[in-house]
């Protein structure tokens, strides 16, 4: 088997094992009821709503993501506006109400972070939950990443492989210093718009403003206006007959991803990303307003001109640099000595790969030592997924077969989900409970019509 069709191979089985099934989606959904329940019991926060957004909005999420949501206050059909300390007060007293009620535990505020945070995880799944208060924002930049895998589904499932490999390599963690999610999403954007041919256009093409700043006025007015300009474009860029298509696999993009990205300690102390324009770019001018400078800076393009990457420092760019450099050296080797998943996935995951029950075809041995992302290839494959957070499990073993029949994933491994808002009532989030296939963790066609409350609106 040449190295090429291995990788591809097991980029296909990442995948079927990080995708989110029904009842992963269904979690997520009472935890989101749950904590609006939460909310109601606070008069100072009456009519106000739990609304979600990350990737339980982009559709970018994997079994081992955090499920983001806002607590949007009530401010008539206008956009709300809160000031850092009003928003701390009232996680302070969500944390209180939390407590009170149970069914969750770690509860803590992170009052100091440039967006003030409640983390909490959910007792019954060990789901890990960020509370903000009027992220609009980032309900509206999930929203763009939804809609930006219309134009071609590789996005999507690059995404979710780059995150795996790069919480393999331990260079997916903002709080320890690295990259976060929404980097990662925004490096395999700027990739897919430099490949030849482009899969992606710059995102100005798409929407050519701030986003974020655009977010004034009445709310369905300011959202309306972003999604037609993100439909027209989106539709316009979709039936371009012009356009040069690219037939990459998995495997060349996620090899030339690494290749790109290998130097990048070297290219980031002078330049910048910058998704917004499809380019590298001279940073000096974007970081004139900057109280210091960074190690790696790259360009939110729905928030400019600020700079995602803000958590990365010298050191750790280093780390980051020399996983893309070693993982590119060992996949893209015509003369492989061990078999790709020990590059892409941590111990847990190949456990569940190797210990699944759609047959090993790749004959991975269950005691295969891999890599545990500090460099000293510790980790022996069986070892409980993500410390077995959760105990209730009582050492069963369940998985999910290629065709998403079968029992699950184990319990105890952090589980994903997916939703979506009917905004027929603009401060009433309704969840969607049916209609995903689980075998690829994409709506099913009986979401045809709850789906659409996503699509931009030109496409109605």
């Amino acid at each position: 088997m040449n190295s090429h069709h291995s990788l591809e191979l097991a980029l296909k089985d990442i995948l079927l094992v990080v995708n989110p099934t029904h009842d992963d989606w269904n979690k997520r959904f009472q935890i989101i009821n749950d904590l609006q329940a939460v909310v109601q019991t606070l008069e100072i926060l009456r009519g106000a709503t739990v609304e979600p957004f990350g990737s339980f909005v982009s559709n970018l999420f994997t079994k081992w993501g955090d499920l983001d949501v806002s607590v949007e206050l009530p401010n008539g059909s206008y956009i709300s506006a809160a000031g850092k300390k009003y928003k701390q007060t009232l996680l302070l007293d969500i944390l209180k109400a939390l407590k009170r009620k149970g069914g969750f535990h770690g509860i803590k505020c992170i009052s100091h972070a440039r967006v003030p945070i409640l983390k909490c995880d959910s007792n019954k799944d060990n789901i890990s939950c960020d509370i903000s208060i009027n992220n609009l924002s980032g309900q509206m930049k999930s929203k763009v990443l939804f809609w930006i895998n219309e134009i071609d589904g590789r996005f999507r499932d690059m995404v979710l492989l780059v995150k795996e490999w790069a919480k393999a390599h331990g260079i997916n963690d903002p709080k320890s210093g690295t990259l976060n999610s929404y980097s990662l999403s925004l490096l395999i954007i700027f990739h897919f718009q430099t490949c030849t041919p482009a899969i992606l256009p710059p995102l100005s093409e798409i929407y050519p403003g701030n986003v974020v700043a655009d977010l004034t006025g009445i709310r369905a007015v300011a959202e309306k206006n972003i999604e037609d300009m993100c439909g027209m474009n989106i539709n316009r860029i979709k039936s371009d007959r012009s356009r040069r298509i690219n037939r990459s696999s998995l495997a060349e993009l996620f090899v030339s991803f690494l290749a790109k990205f290998r130097d990048i300690s070297l290219r980031a102390s002078t330049q910048g990303i910058s998704p917004y324009n499809g380019q590298w770019e001279d940073i000096n001018t974007n970081m004139i307003w900057q109280p210091k400078t960074y190690a790696l800076f790259i360009e939110d393009p729905f928030e400019q001109p600020m700079n995602c990457a803000r958590a990365v420092g010298h050191l750790n760019l280093v780390k980051i640099a020399q996983a893309f450099e070693s993982s590119h050296g060992m996949l893209a080797s015509a003369y492989q000595n061990h078999h790709p998943l020990a590059v892409l996935v941590r111990p847990e995951v190949l456990s569940i790969i190797s210990r699944s029950q759609f047959g090993n075809p790749l004959r991975i041995h269950p005691q295969l030592h891999v890599g545990n992302g500090n460099g000293n290839g510790r980790g022996l494959i069986g070892d409980h997924p993500q410390s077995f957070r959760n105990s209730s499990n009582n050492g069963s073993n369940q998985h999910q077969n290629r065709d998403g029949g079968g029992s699950r994933a184990p319990t105890h491994v952090q589980q994903q989900y997916m939703h979506q808002t009917n905004r027929v009532n603009p401060r009433h989030v309704q969840m969607f409970p049916n209609g995903v296939n689980e075998s690829n963790g994409r709506p099913s066609s009986s979401q045809t019509q709850l789906q659409q409350i996503w699509r931009p609106r030109s496409e109605k």
